[in-house]
């Protein structure tokens, strides 16, 4: 069989500039480069940048197969959106690392599979991408997928402590399912999981839980809601605004202090 790689990044919460596509063009002269995107595939040489150096600079996502059976998956991820902390207890296994790089969490989901077929990586990063705004609303359901990875290859003993199993986990969302096909994780060892998933939002928060919690703010603080919702171009404005309230919201079930908009 001959030599096979295949390289995507997108870039989600900005385009890159002429200058940037420019310093990419430099690294292969057979990519196809967009201002969104840069894909190349590599059936003799290798790629000549740095996967974890351009997640840096330019992207927020990436995905890489190869026919020796390499996987790799990763996001880039507003750490105020994410606490490395709680990323950090499912990161315990080797198919799991994260680390920060100024204002950004990246994750790197890894896998080593049995079989091969390019025809499952190319293009499936668009499916797999959703899942970035999944974390930045509190859903982890893919950090526990990729710890319950090292779990099914028998990388932890009995003494080892299981991270929280998130909520949610009985119902998989398209973008779950992908990842769990990607990295190849049995679906048996998911429903076995999902015995002690409790049902409910996997964020956290349903939309009563919202709705509370907007009812009780000052009028002053619903005021600042709106003026940031309408007057920011953040794309994740409404992901740091549920911060607080599903902060409130874990106060009011008996943990933390409650959390408001200052």
């Amino acid at each position: 069989m001959s030599e096979y790689q295949y390289y995507e990044f997108l870039a989600v919460d900005r385009h890159l500039t002429q200058q940037q596509m420019g310093e990419l063009r430099a690294y292969s002269s057979r990519a196809r480069i967009t201002p969104g995107s840069f894909v190349n595939v590599y059936n003799w040489g290798s790629f000549k940048g740095d996967p974890d150096k351009w997640m840096e600079k330019y992207f927020d996502a990436f995905l890489y197969l190869a026919n020796w059976r390499s996987r790799w998956f990763m996001l880039r991820v507003p750490k105020q959106l994410l606490d490395p902390d709680i990323a950090s207890t499912y990161c315990t296994g080797e198919n799991l690392t994260c680390r920060t790089k100024g204002d950004h969490l990246i994750l790197s989901l890894y896998s080593e599979v049995e079989d091969f077929d390019s025809s499952d990586g190319e293009g499936c990063l668009g499916s797999l991408v959703p899942l970035r705004s999944d974390l930045m609303r509190g859903d982890v359901r893919c950090l526990y997928l990729a710890w319950l990875l090292s779990a099914q290859k028998g990388e932890f003993d009995d003494e080892t402590i299981e991270p929280p199993v998130p909520p949610g986990l009985g119902e998989l969302s398209a973008p779950l399912r992908s990842l769990a096909d990607f990295l190849r994780i049995d679906l048996d060892w998911i429903a076995a999981a999902a015995e002690r998933s409790k049902e409910g939002p996997a964020s956290g928060l349903s939309n009563e839980d919202i709705s509370r919690w907007v009812a009780r703010l000052p009028s002053k603080d619903k005021d600042t809601v709106l003026v940031r919702l309408l007057g920011s171009d953040d794309p994740h404005i409404a992901a740091e605004l549920k911060q607080p309230a599903l902060s409130e919201t874990e106060y009011v079930n008996g943990n933390e202090t409650p959390m408001f908009i200052n």
